[in-house]
């Protein structure tokens, strides 16, 4: 037997009998800039603020630009919840804003066997990544806590009310008082599950609908 073969059937007797898995595929981080001053780092369930422009790795064609192609505006999303591919959710953790990132992503973190447009299945891609704004996300801690106005870790009626009044001004809507009622009964109807009149903080973390 070939050296070669009995390399690859040695190999594969050694994941059969012992039952290890292949190691998972992992994005390559390279820092491009990092402010001095760093006030707060991205972590999952936050919403960030980036412009990026993706190559493919065979040939450095670019695929797309944020600052070149569209309306030529950063894009907001949520880290963590699959909003964008993987590699973004893994290698987009731990970042300034201001920070700028080179990611380098296996297929199988991108768009793996099928591609997507104007990129080839089986593409190993490449994003130069800056962050401009890390807010809270909709379901943070932090957010809990601004919402919750008497600090007892749990919402009541009256506090998603508030939310929601000063939310829509500062969306610009005026308060309407009729609606705010009708989308608190809709909420506690989906998010209270104990039915004891407040939505606790793991009812509010673990839950992805109205707030």
């Amino acid at each position: 037997m070939i050296p070669e073969l009995w390399t690859y059937v040695f190999s594969a007797f050694f994941f059969y009998v012992h039952g290890a898995k292949l190691p998972e595929p992992e994005v390559k981080i390279e820092v491009l800039y990092k402010p001095f001053l760093c006030h707060r780092k991205s972590k999952y369930g936050d919403m960030l603020l980036v412009h990026y422009e993706g190559f493919l790795e065979s040939n450095g064609t670019m695929f797309h630009s944020s600052r070149h192609h569209g309306d030529k505006n950063p894009v907001w999303f949520t880290l963590g919840i699959r909003e964008v591919i993987q590699g973004w959710d893994k290698g987009l953790q731990g970042m300034c804003s201001g920070e700028k990132r080179k990611l380098t992503v296996p297929p199988a973190l991108a768009y793996g066997k099928e591609g997507k447009g104007k990129i080839p299945p089986e593409s190993t891609l490449i994003f130069e990544i800056e962050i401009m704004d890390i807010r809270n996300g909709p379901r943070s801690h932090e957010s809990f806590q601004e919402m919750d106005l008497n600090d007892d870790w749990k919402l009541s009626r009256l506090e998603v009310k508030e939310y929601l009044r000063k939310e829509f001004e500062r969306h610009g809507y005026p308060p309407n008082d009729t609606h705010h009622e009708a989308m608190v009964d809709d909420i506690f109807q989906k998010e209270d599950e104990d039915k004891d009149g407040y939505i606790s903080a793991r009812e509010f973390t673990y839950k992805h609908d109205e707030l």
